[in-house]
C-alpha cells in the first residue's frame, strides 16, 4: 500500500509565485527520477501565502531512501537556498495511507504538461481534513467515501514512525483526508456530527499532474 505526503507551506509575502516557478522547473522530474511521484502542486485560493503539494511513495522504506537521495543530491544543493528563501514555514506535513482498496489517487505523472505549457483555467480541487480518533479512522473514512460528491480519494493517517526525520511531519495527527473535484460541498462536509478542521480550495499550478475534472 502506498504512502502519501500532504505538504502545506507558508510563503514569505509575495513569494509564492517564485516558489511555484522554481518547483515546477527544478523539483518535479528530478524527484521522480528517484522514485518519488510528484502528484500535485497547488495554490491555496483562500490564503495567498500558502502552497500545497502532494507526493507519493511505494512504501515507508523506499520513502526514506528516495528522500535521502534527493535532499543529499546535487539538484537540492543547487536550488535549496533559492527555494527556502521564498517560505517561512514548511513543517505542516501529514503522512497518509489509502483508507482502503480503491481509495488511492489514480493521477499519474504521465498526465503532466511539459515545462512551459499553460493548462486551461479551472480544474480546481478541494481537500477536506477531519481530526478523528485512531479507533474511528476506518469507519469515518467509509462514511466520507459514501457521502461526498466528486470524490477522488480518501486517506487516513499512516501510523509508522517517520523514516526520514530530517523532514518533520505532524506525528501527533490522526486524520481522515478526502480529495474532491471542484468546490467543497458546503452542505456535506459535516460527517457524523464532525466538521472538518481544514477545508482547502486549491488551484493547480501549470505542471500539476493532479487536476480537477
Amino acid at each position: 500500500m502506498t504512502v502519501l505526503e500532504l505538504r502545506q507551506y507558508t510563503m514569505a509575502p509575495g513569494r509564492r509565485q517564485d516558489f511555484v516557478d522554481i518547483f515546477d522547473r527544478e523539483f518535479v522530474e528530478t524527484q521522480e527520477a528517484l522514485g518519488i511521484e510528484v502528484l500535485g502542486q497547488f495554490m491555496d485560493l483562500d490564503r495567498p501565502d500558502r502552497y500545497v503539494w502532494i507526493r507519493r511513495f511505494p512504501d515507508m522504506e523506499r520513502r526514506a531512501a528516495a528522500l535521502d537521495a534527493f535532499y543529499s543530491g546535487p539538484v537540492w544543493a543547487q536550488h535549496s537556498e533559492a527555494a527556502n528563501a521564498t517560505m517561512t514555514e514548511w513543517h505542516d506535513v501529514l503522512l497518509l495511507k489509502p483508507a482502503g482498496a480503491g481509495s488511492d489517487l489514480a493521477a499519474s505523472p504521465a498526465e503532466r504538461l511539459p515545462h512551459g505549457h499553460r493548462a486551461a483555467e479551472g480544474n480546481r480541487l478541494a481537500v477536506l481534513v477531519w481530526d478523528v480518533p485512531p479507533e474511528r479512522l476506518a469507519s469515518f473514512a467509509a462514511a466520507a467515501a459514501g457521502a461526498l460528491p466528486g470524490l477522488r480519494a480518501v486517506y487516513v493517517t499512516e501510523p509508522s514512525a517517520n523514516t526520514y526525520p530530517r523532514l518533520p511531519i505532524r506525528e501527533d495527527a490522526s486524520v481522515v483526508v478526502a480529495i474532491l473535484d471542484g468546490e467543497p460541498p458546503a452542505d456535506k462536509t459535516r460527517l457524523r456530527g464532525l466538521a472538518p478542521s481544514q477545508v482547502l480550495r486549491l488551484a493547480p499550478t501549470p505542471r500539476s499532474a493532479l487536476r480537477g475534472v
